[in-house]
C-alpha cells in the first residue's frame, strides 16, 4: 500500500491588510507530513458533529516490517505535538521525546516503525480551531466542535489505516497522551498488543479541572481574545495564554524541584528591587515559559484540549466501573507513575492497575522515585528508561520481533 501522505490543504494566507492576522503556529502550513480526509470520510465526534474535510499532521521514524507487526504509536501530551524525534519547526528545539525514542533507545527506531500525530483540536497541522472552516473561508474559532480523547483516538486510527498499519505493537504516552493510550486499549482492544500509560489517570480530577478552568478564564479575560475571533480581528490573547501557561507549568513541577532549581534566589542580585519586576528567579522562569509558549501555540486550541482532558472519564463511559473498560482484553500493560507527581499522583495509576487486575488483564506497575514532578516522563529519568526498556523488550519477544 502506498503510505505517502496526501497533499495538505493549503488555504490562502490570511490577509493582514484586511484586518486579520495569520496564526504563528503550524495550523495552516505544517512542516510535517499531512494526511487529508475528504468530505466522504468524516470524523464523527462525540459532540455529534461530522468533521469533514479534515487533516492530520504526523511524523514517523523507522520502517514498517513486511508483516506489519512492529508499529508504535506515540501519543503526545496537552501542549505536545508530532515532533517527538524531529526538530521543532517553530522553536528549533530537538524532539520532545528524544530521551526515550531513537536508535538504540527503549523505543528503538532501528527496530520499530514509530508514528506520532498532532491530535485533532490542536494547532500544529491537524484540524483545529485555528484551521480554516471550508464553509466560511475563515478560521473556525469557537465554531469548531468540542472534541474528546475518544475523538482524538478515532482520528489516529483513521490515520494508521491510511498508513497501512492494522494494529499496534505498542501504544505509549504520558499525561494527556496516557489518556489516549487507555482510550486506545478500551476502544480497540484487539489492535493494541502492548500499552504503556505514563503519569496519567482514568479520569481528570476536580483539582485538575479547576486548574484548567483558571487557565481558560485567563485566556478569555484577555481583551485580545475577542470572543475567540482574534485571528480575524488581527489580535492575539498573548497575555492571557501566557498566564495560563505559567499556572499550568507550576503543576508540572514539584516543590522540591522548584526549591532545588530556584529556591528564593533573586534574579538580579542579592536584594529585592521593591517593585513588581521579576525579582525572584522563579518569577523570571515562569515569565519565560509563558512568553515562549505563546510563540508556538494557539489560544483556542488550548481551550479545546484542556476541555477534552476534563471530559475524560473512562469508568463513566463503561457503566461506572473502570474494569469494564478492560474486560476480556489481552493487551499487556505497563503503568508508570512518579512519586513527586501531584498532578496525576501514583494513586491514579493504582486505580488503573486495580481495574486491570479486576479484568484479569496482564499488567506491570512501576512507581519511579524522583523529585522531578509530572514532567519527569519528558526528562532524563534512568529508572523510567530501564522499566520501559524491560517491558518493551519482553513484549517484543512475545510478539516475535
Amino acid at each position: 500500500m502506498d503510505t505517502q501522505p496526501e497533499t495538505a490543504l493549503r488555504p490562502d494566507p490570511i490577509d493582514e491588510t484586511a484586518g486579520r492576522l495569520a496564526e504563528p503556529s503550524q495550523a495552516l502550513d505544517p512542516k510535517s507530513l499531512v494526511m487529508r480526509f475528504g468530505a466522504d470520510t468524516p470524523l464523527l465526534t462525540d459532540a455529534g458533529v461530522e468533521l469533514a474535510p479534515f487533516q492530520i499532521a504526523y511524523q514517523t521514524a523507522g520502517t514498517l516490517n513486511a508483516a506489519g507487526t512492529n508499529a508504535v504509536l506515540i501519543c503526545h501530551a496537552l501542549t505536545g505535538d508530532q515532533y517527538f524525534a524531529h526538530p521543532h519547526p517553530v522553536t528549533g528545539k530537538p524532539g520532545w521525546w528524544e530521551t526515550l525514542v531513537g536508535p538504540g533507545k527503549p523505543v528503538d527506531t532501528d527496530r520499530y516503525f514509530v508514528v506520532c500525530s498532532n491530535v485533532i483540536g490542536s494547532c500544529m497541522g491537524s484540524t483545529g480551531p485555528a484551521s480554516i472552516d471550508p464553509a466560511t473561508g475563515r478560521p473556525y474559532g469557537l465554531n469548531f466542535p468540542l472534541v474528546t480523547i475518544r475523538d482524538m483516538v478515532r482520528a489516529q486510527a483513521m490515520l494508521l489505516e491510511r498508513l497501512g498499519v492494522r494494529d499496534l505493537f505498542l501504544c505509549i504516552g504520558g499525561s494527556m497522551g496516557g489518556m489516549q493510550v487507555l482510550q486506545w486499549a478500551a476502544l480497540y482492544p484487539d489492535r493494541v498488543f502492548a500499552a504503556m500509560p505514563i503519569a496519567t489517570g482514568p479520569r481528570h480530577s476536580a483539582q485538575n479541572i479547576a486548574f484548567h478552568e483558571v487557565g481558560r478564564q485567563a485566556i478569555m479575560a484577555d481583551p485580545a481574545w475577542a470572543d475567540g475571533r482574534y485571528l480575524e480581528e488581527g489580535t492575539r490573547p498573548s497575555k492571557g495564554l501566557g498566564v495560563a501557561r505559567m499556572g499550568a507549568h507550576i503543576t508540572y513541577l514539584s516543590e522540591p524541584a522548584l526549591h532545588r532549581k530556584f529556591g528564593r534566589r533573586f534574579q538580579g542580585g542579592s536584594a529585592p528591587t521593591f517593585s513588581f519586576n521579576a525579582d525572584f528567579q522563579i518569577e523570571s522562569y515562569l515569565r519565560h515559559q509563558g512568553l515562549s509558549f505563546v510563540e508556538r501555540f494557539d489560544a483556542n486550541a488550548y481551550l479545546y484540549l484542556t476541555r477534552a482532558m476534563d471530559y475524560f472519564d473512562l469508568a463513566e463511559d463503561h457503566g461506572g466501573a473502570l474494569a469494564n473498560a478492560f474486560r476480556g482484553i489481552k493487551t499487556r500493560f505497563c503503568v508508570i507513575s512518579f512519586t513527586s507527581d501531584w498532578l496525576f499522583p501514583t494513586a491514579d495509576s493504582r486505580v488503573i492497575v486495580h481495574a486491570l487486575n479486576a479484568a484479569a488483564a496482564p499488567v506491570a506497575f512501576v512507581e519511579v522515585e524522583t523529585d522531578k514532578g509530572h514532567d519527569a516522563f519528558l526528562l532524563d529519568e534512568p529508572a523510567m528508561f530501564s522499566a520501559a526498556r524491560g517491558f518493551i523488550d519482553a513484549a517484543a519477544r512475545a510478539r516475535g520481533l
